[in-house]
């Protein structure tokens, strides 16, 4: 596409921010999709596009959380290939169906998301009881939260954390590390899919990527240092921005 130049600059800078967001709390395509759409993207090149700049965030916060040894790989291979597999599959979907009927659902599973952790003060920088074998979990929500992300998105993140904390028994630092390795699962994978369906503006998605990339370590840096002080209020400012935005949609 031919963009001017101002343009491409404000991309980037909305891939920053949103790559700081997203590895702190998610909801970072809030800010991307909306964008790229007023660039002059049509919807589903819009999509795919985001998919390739959002994959760039995930890594650089998957991996800062990998050399922190937050999370360990060969611990959570099972969950891994679960939500690639359910990634997969939703992203297959999404291109064939129309999957809108979600946007009347999510805002309420977002709006329960902060509500239970307004009210609940346990949660932080310890962990809790463990209430389902990790196995189990793996399988389930592996594909369930793989499938959604491939399928429609906004989100994951809290998603991810919300199962982590009140199913694992995870701390929300932990969780939040686990979380973003995951999202770069089914972001990747997401993004193979769009990729063979040629939905893919690549000028747009690598120039936000960078961004991304730079936002997703500065973010990921601070979730190490700030902890649950910083995690749980934006866990729950961001669940309720984006429900109130699919409301309105």
């Amino acid at each position: 596409m031919d963009l001017a130049p101002h343009v491409y600059f404000i991309l980037f800078f909305v891939g920053l921010i949103a790559g700081v967001v997203d590895a702190i709390a998610g909801g970072g395509g809030l800010l991307t999709i909306p964008a790229l759409l007023s660039a002059g993207l049509p919807p589903a090149m819009a999509l795919g596009t985001n998919k390739l700049q959002s994959t760039f965030g995930s890594f650089s916060a998957s991996y800062y959380h990998f050399k922190n040894k937050t999370f360990h790989p060969g611990k959570i291979k099972v969950l891994i290939l679960c939500t690639f597999l359910g990634s997969a599959l939703g992203t297959l979907l999404i291109q064939n169906i129309d999957g809108s009927f979600l946007n009347k659902v999510i805002p309420f599973m977002l709006i329960g998301f902060a509500v239970y952790f307004s009210l609940s003060p346990r949660l932080g920088d310890v962990d809790q009881h463990q209430r389902m074998p990790f196995a189990v979990f793996s399988v389930v929500f592996g594909s369930l939260i793989g499938f959604y992300d491939g399928f429609f998105g906004p989100g994951t993140g809290s998603f991810w954390v919300l199962a982590f904390v009140s199913l694992m028994g995870f701390n929300l630092s932990k969780a939040t590390a686990h979380s973003k390795a995951l999202n770069f699962v089914s972001n990747i994978t997401s993004l193979a899919v769009f990729l063979l369906g040629g939905k893919i503006i690549w000028t747009v998605g690598l120039l936000m990527g960078a961004g991304q990339f730079i936002g997703g370590y500065i973010g990921s840096h601070l979730v190490i240092k700030k902890g649950t002080r910083l995690i749980k209020p934006l866990l729950i400012a961001i669940s309720l921005i984006m429900s109130i935005k699919l409301f309105l949609n």
